[in-house]
């Protein structure tokens, strides 16, 4: 491999597979970076994967070659002539054209010279790149030491370009204090930068925004966006609800350089890791970032299902930078995903132990309360003050003698209809209106037919609470036991809690929804992941969210740590490698760089999954160091700044504007964690958007 660098662009695409044989013309047409773009963009929709129209598929060779329900060949190699696809693409009748007229996505007479010299070449097809094995890629010889330059460099080169000059030394700390920390160097650090003259001055200026608090936070910036993170449920009333413990998790996982592939397990399957620790808990917040509601109408079963939908369409964007959710209601159009795919993979989330409405609360179940030792110790002491007093009370209650009026003759009483002395009086009221009791009591009520338990439960709360000649006796202890509660409730309500995933003992039934109705099931599957990728392994018979983690992160997946260097890279040169960094699909933008795709998807691997210092070799890259000064000429070739002919620029983010601001003019807080600020917000901005009745509809700015 270490000479395949010398040839021409042309060859590049074959990178992206791992082959490339020094038999290959460089002027050959290469089916991945020539022929798919076309078909994908104007064939695929009606002769792709999912619809096969007059029997045409044209995404795979074997299909391709076969006859059409015509008995026209869509495609015979070397033949280009004899093959009914060049016809069509060729036809001046509107009624034959390919694509037809109301597609609105005619060929340029350059695709179809592409297509016809492709076909007379021997139609070959390669899988879509992103679905190869990742290449074990060697860096092309060049006069940098970078692996990252020797890449960038053999590109300008064979575009007859050059590397620009290095920015200068105040530009540069600029530029690393925002990509690293969000936030603008302070005039100390910058003295001390332009102070150092050491070779290794820039290497020693990007270790320290590496290791400072403030790299978590902005690293998580980027992480929890994909996440779908936020201090509220997302619909109807828009009721805070507490999240922020899995927020501080992911901050501290980037601070404490927390390994990618465990990053990734602990979030989908923290809860499976033996002897799991309340970290892990936590983290397995990421599943639980979904909007959720309590919406007037909302039924229960389509809720399950729509939140397992969102969680399984979520953990392919991110991970695996595939549109999944498009195969929720059919097979996709485009990429190999069947809707059996989909809902496989769907199963995983589709047993979560808790209710699928959110209740509009705080904490929604299953949740994990975090109490210090100080509110734990203080907490086991309170409830057992309680249970004890509890028992104490029942006793007390039970050993009074009390008769029920209404069991008396009428001659000997007067209060035999009296809710407040008789307990059959009142059971028959609160039988018509049981406003305002506890719900447990209510449930009591409700029953038909109660057991001698249940009894004496509904009994001993009349005499405790109600009747007006035993309560009295009981109001000592009962105000005690109130008191008790009542602080016991205020530690627990001020003990942080978050929302995590755990599965219910029994999974339920998962199947394909057909035409994605949530109520209408067809086939059963299994959990399991897309069949076009490696298999799954499983540690048990039924597989879990902890095989799906640990397959994520194994060797043999194509996808996840290309995915993963290729956000990175977005976050730091402003546009990744593979411009559509949440589609990896056939519909999604080649790569630009294929082989530094795969040989940093590789290193990261090799290194342990290491963020930072993946992130360190981009930054002291000859690449990120460039100048950002272009001439007009290098604009008009490279706007994008795709070649990386100059260094990157690109407009800071708005929590990155704001920070600077309250930074620069001396007002932040750099104080971590904990529950979610109010910022400034202009007036009535907030309130026409806010719903009445939630307990986010008054927007009021936090101070301090």
């Amino acid at each position: 491999m270490a000479n395949c660098f010398s040839f021409k662009p042309i060859a590049l695409a074959m990178l992206a597979s791992g082959v490339l044989s020094t038999s290959i013309r460089a002027d050959e047409i290469q089916f991945n970076r020539d022929v798919r773009p076309i078909l994908a963009d104007a064939c695929f929709k009606c002769h792709g994967f999912a619809t096969k129209k007059g029997g045409v598929r044209l995404d795979e060779r074997d299909e391709a070659l076969k006859p059409s329900r015509s008995k026209a060949t869509p495609i015979v190699p070397g033949k280009p002539d004899a093959s009914e696809m060049v016809r069509r693409i060729l036809s001046k009748d509107a009624g034959e054209v390919m694509p037809p007229p109301n597609a609105h996505r005619p060929l340029k007479p350059a695709e179809k010279e592409i297509l016809k010299k492709w076909i007379a070449e021997g139609a070959r097809y390669q899988k879509h790149w992103s679905f190869e094995p990742i290449a074990r890629i060697v860096p092309p010889k060049s006069a940098s030491k970078h692996p990252i330059d020797a890449f960038i460099l053999d590109r300008l080169q064979r575009e007859g370009l050059a590397m620009g000059p290095e920015a200068d030394r105040p530009t540069l700390i600029r530029r690393v204090a925002f990509a690293l920390t969000g936030l603008p160097p302070t005039i100390a650090e910058i003295d001390a930068y332009l102070a150092d003259k050491a070779p290794d001055a820039y290497e020693k200026m990007v270790d320290h925004y590496l290791a400072s608090p403030r790299f978590g936070e902005e690293m998580a910036r980027h992480w929890l966006d994909l996440a779908r993170y936020a201090d509220t449920h997302g619909l109807h009333l828009d009721n805070e609800r507490q999240m922020w413990l899995y927020r501080d998790w992911v901050v501290r996982a980037f601070n404490n350089n927390l390994p990618f592939d465990r990053f990734v397990i602990e979030q989908l399957a923290g809860d499976l890791l033996p002897g799991s620790t309340s970290e892990q808990l936590v983290a397995t917040g990421f599943n639980r970032c979904n909007v959720t509601t309590s919406e007037g109408g909302s039924i229960n079963e389509e809720w399950i299902y729509r939140n397992a939908v969102d969680r399984a369409a979520t953990t392919t964007e991110v991970f695996l930078a595939l549109t999944g959710g498009c195969a929720v209601c059919h097979d996709h159009k485009f990429d190999p995903i069947t809707a059996k795919d989909f809902y496989a993979l769907y199963a995983f989330f589709y047993s979560i132990d808790g209710p699928a409405l959110d209740g509009n609360a705080l904490l929604t179940a299953p949740i994990f309360k975090t109490p210090t030792p100080t509110q734990e110790k203080r907490l086991a002491e309170l409830t057992a003050r309680i249970a004890k007093m509890q028992e104490d009370l029942q006793q007390l209650t039970r050993s009074l003698q009390y008769t029920d009026p209404a069991d008396l003759p009428p001659e000997a009483t007067k209060f035999a209809n009296d809710p407040t002395r008789s307990f059959k009086a009142w059971r028959a009221k609160v039988a018509k209106d049981n406003k305002g009791l506890p719900k447990e009591i209510i449930a009591l009520i409700k029953q038909p037919k109660l057991d001698a338990d249940g009894q004496a439960k509904l009994r001993d709360y009349y005499l405790q609470n109600v009747c007006a000649e035993t309560r009295p006796v009981l109001d000592a202890l009962n105000k005690q036991l109130t008191v008790l509660s009542k602080e016991r409730d205020g530690l627990n309500g001020a003990i942080p809690g978050s929302f995590i995933f755990r599965d219910m003992a029994k999974p339920r039934e998962t199947h394909v929804m057909m035409r994605g109705q949530y109520n209408k099931p067809g086939d059963k599957v299994e959990p399991n992941t897309p069949s076009f990728l490696p298999p799954l392994t499983k540690a048990g018979p039924r597989a879990n969210r902890l095989d799906l983690a640990n397959w994520l992160v194994a060797p043999e997946n194509p996808l996840t740590s290309r995915v993963a260097v290729n956000r990175f890279w977005q976050q730091f040169f402003g546009i990744g490698i593979v411009k559509s960094s949440g589609d990896f699909g056939t519909q999604g933008d080649l790569p630009t760089h294929p082989e530094l795709l795969d040989w940093l998807a590789t290193r990261f691997r090799e290194q342990k999954w290491d963020t930072k210092a993946l992130v360190r070799l981009m930054l002291t890259s000859q690449t990120f160091r460039q100048s950002a000064k272009a001439t007009p000429d290098l604009i008009k070739r490279d706007p994008e700044n795709r070649l990386y002919a100059r260094g990157p620029r690109f407009r800071l983010d708005a929590e990155q504007i704001r920070d600077n601001a309250l930074s620069v003019s001396g007002l932040i807080v750099l104080e971590m964690g904990g529950r979610g600020v109010r910022p400034y917000q202009p007036p009535r901005i907030w309130e026409p958007v806010a719903f009445t009745g939630s307990n986010t509809m008054t927007y009021v700015q936090d101070k301090g």
